[in-house]
């Protein structure tokens, strides 16, 4: 009986091993299967192959934001979404896709269009979307397709056109704890900040003649002036704010597709009156 008790457990050790080993070899299988086609574990070769699967869907999926008046914004009432950033994504899936309509756009924020990029729910990213070294790190940048940056709001009529004119004394307004405020104190430092908790407030106070100037990213600032016609951006932007369109790292056959179609729209003048539309005179060199 005790020899074939140890006959009995060496049949069972032996094939809890194979089973074992059996099992090991699958999860690593599977494991390579999930760092080449899994949402962020894409392969170099994998992730170039994008375009091919965009034109076999005959649909590029764009992030745009939904709140962002001039560039992505949602009409409550039709439902529809428009834009500069919209427009592009159009032009980009007729260059594409040989048709503007062959495009699906999904609600992106500042927080969730990365993270919606890498894990496969877009293509790419069109939405105000600044260029950055560090973003640099997690997504792939298309040429620069619009060139925003910090700037003022003026009413018309007055006597400021640039950042030159800001002087001492003079009042300008900004958003507490943004950026710009920072700047406009480095370009000139004795001047005159009043703080609003929100860009609303801030133009209200403009508005109200609380002070000489209002200032942000002319993004942002174009979507005011388009509120009250009243009301200007001047002068060049006095920091270098770069928009580009977002690719996933790797793609480099769409993000090569993209930066032709960016360069067709820019020669043929389709830029210039999607630019013209909703911005304004398009800028030379734009």
């Amino acid at each position: 009986m005790k020899k074939r008790s140890w006959m009995t457990l060496g049949i069972i050790l032996t094939f809890l091993a194979t089973v074992l080993l059996t099992g090991c070899g699958n999860k690593e299988e599977g494991s390579n299967n999930g760092a080449t086609g899994g949402a962020n574990g894409d392969t170099p070769s994998e992730a170039a192959s994008a375009l091919g699967e965009i034109k076999s869907r005959g649909k590029l999926v764009v992030g745009v934001k939904y709140d962002t008046k001039l560039f992505g914004l949602k009409d409550p009432a039709s439902g529809n979404v428009e834009g500069f950033d919209v427009d592009i994504a159009k032009a980009l899936a007729k260059e594409i896709l040989g048709d503007e309509t062959k495009v699906e756009l999904k609600e992106v924020t500042s927080k969730t269009r990365i993270p919606m990029l890498n894990n496969n729910d877009i293509d790419m990213i069109v939405a105000t979307m600044t260029i950055t070294e560090e973003r640099k790190n997690e997504v792939d940048f298309s040429d620069v397709y619009f060139k925003a940056g910090q700037s003022l709001l003026v009413k018309k009529g007055s006597p400021i056109k640039s950042i030159d004119d800001i002087k001492k004394g003079t009042k300008v307004l900004a958003v507490k704890g943004s950026t710009s405020v920072d700047n406009i104190k480095a370009k000139v430092p004795d001047v005159n900040v009043l703080e609003f908790d929100n860009y609303q407030d801030a133009f209200s106070a403009l508005k109200a003649g609380q002070g000489d100037t209002l200032t942000t990213d002319n993004a942002i600032l174009y979507g005011m002036a388009v509120q009250d016609p009243n009301y200007e951006v001047v002068g060049e932007p006095f920091t270098d704010e770069p928009y580009g369109i977002a690719i996933k790292k790797g793609a480099t056959d769409l993000l090569n597709s993209v930066n032709e179609a960016l360069k067709k729209l820019h020669d043929n003048g389709e830029y210039d009156k999607i630019y013209e539309k909703w911005i304004g005179k398009a800028p030379s060199g734009e």
